[in-house]
């Protein structure tokens, strides 16, 4: 199945493409696909590049994303956003997790960071009644 999908290649300079219906978008990545994404056809996956997520994320250009949660901690690593990534609030979409603790999870963006509590939006009556004792 992999030899009979475009794969499209996000490369500074261009390079040798060996597998099968492989193309290079150019120097412009973000243009070549901002033209790919207004066209009709599959959806586009990005796979292994926090550098061209972070990037795509700039131009707008991300519907979804995926993030796997591996149980372990190594004490350090790559931020999956760096500077200059602007703030926007994420959606869960879909979340999964696996016998091995591996949890992925789906997100979507969803427009400005809204700041607040995790309070209910309707308190329950329990909380009115221990609301009314305080005062």
């Amino acid at each position: 199945m992999f030899n009979r999908i475009t794969k499209y290649v996000a490369s500074h300079s261009e390079p040798k493409l060996d597998w099968k219906n492989s193309q290079w978008l150019g120097k412009d990545t973000v243009a070549a696909l901002t033209k790919l994404k207004g066209e009709d056809g599959p959806d586009l996956m990005v796979q292994g590049s926090s550098d061209l997520l972070q990037t795509l994320w700039k131009a707008g250009l991300v519907d979804e994303f995926s993030v796997l949660t591996f149980p372990v901690v190594l004490g350090k690593g790559k931020r999956l956003f760096g500077e200059g990534v602007p703030p926007v609030a994420m959606k869960t979409v879909k979340s999964r997790s696996f016998p091995t603790g591996v949890v992925v999870t789906n997100y979507t963006p969803d427009g400005a960071v809204r700041t607040g509590d995790f309070g209910l939006a309707e308190p329950t009556a329990a909380e009115l009644e221990r609301r009314r004792k305080l005062t």
